[in-house]
């Protein structure tokens, strides 16, 4: 099945699919309505060049025959949460270990798929498509530092409920396997993280975009912490520069791994961009900025 294989180091795609992976991934973004599941093959395609289209519609069957095996309407979120933690995490063993994070696999959709192993996020990801295609009232909920799923009514959250209330929203671990989790575990998951108290606001729906600029964040840091891997830093930077709403620090970050990479005229015309959009706000900060893109021209003789 091409693409859905690869090897187990992915080996980005030639440069012109990867353009055209990044023009698909922007005219995602941009939809009126853009599918989660799409964008997370997208991401997957800019790291891995065997996963062609022939690769992602096998996952997209796929996902669509895991759907399958879900019973028929089983109940409220919390008989939802439990089917899905008995198919996913039971019988199929998807879930997630410390070791997880040392992987780029960890991040792609694709191979989360496969390996039965991922990031929390992506985990996520994974739960909330099959439960979607199963009827299922789903949702990602971004807790800080740990990324969850949420079963319930998003109309009845809006309408005041939550967390324990007669709305019932209901909560699982994927990396835990699904388990379905307490308040106590939810306070305990944002107190271990932030060191503060769970907030109601924690608890709303995650957008699409937001969990893929929050999967891009990871690649990101995995990235930098393997120098090396300034390739894998590039795309995931190209990728969040295409999402309709990206942090500005994006546009340095970017600058500063073309120069890294020995691409000293793209870096330096990146950094007097983003000068000029500092320095609407900061006119020394955008001065040391066009400094760092003088070096790098410099570099050119």
């Amino acid at each position: 099945m091409a693409g859905v294989w690869p090897p187990a180091r992915p080996v980005p795609p030639g440069r012109e699919r990867g353009e055209e992976v990044r023009r698909r991934f922007a005219e995602e973004a941009r939809a009126e309505r853009p599918d989660l599941a799409t964008l997370c093959l997208l991401v997957g395609a800019a790291a891995d060049g065997t996963l062609d289209d022939a690769g992602t519609d096998a996952v997209d069957v796929r996902l669509d025959e895991l759907a399958g095996q879900l019973p028929f309407r089983p109940g409220g979120p919390r008989s939802w949460a439990r089917a899905l933690a008995e198919l996913l995490g039971g019988r199929l063993g998807f879930a997630g270990t410390p070791a997880d994070y040392q992987r780029l696999e960890s991040s792609l959709l694709h191979e989360v798929l496969r390996r039965r192993r991922g990031l929390p996020i992506l985990l996520s990801v994974l739960w909330m498509e099959v439960a979607r295609r199963a009827g299922a009232p789903v949702y990602g909920v971004a807790l800080p530092g740990h990324f969850v799923v949420g079963f319930g009514s998003v109309e009845e959250l809006g309408a005041g409920g939550g967390f324990g209330s007669g709305g019932e929203q209901v909560l699982a671990d994927p990396f835990a396997g699904g388990r379905v989790l307490t308040g106590d575990d939810a306070e305990l998951l944002v107190a271990g993280t932030t060191g503060a108290a769970l907030d109601p606001a924690m608890l709303t729906p995650a957008d699409p975009l937001e969990i893929v600029l929050r999967v891009l964040n990871n690649v990101r840091a995995w990235a930098a912490a393997r120098p090396e891997r300034s390739d894998v830093a590039l795309w995931a930077l190209e990728l969040s520069l295409r999402l309709p709403a990206h942090p500005a620090r994006l546009r340095y970050e970017y600058a500063r791994t073309l120069v890294l990479r020995g691409e000293f005229l793209a870096g330096a015309e990146q950094l007097e961009a983003y000068a000029e959009v500092v320095g609407a706000l900061d006119e020394a900060a955008a001065d040391t900025v066009r400094a760092e893109a003088r070096g790098a021209r410099a570099r050119l003789n």
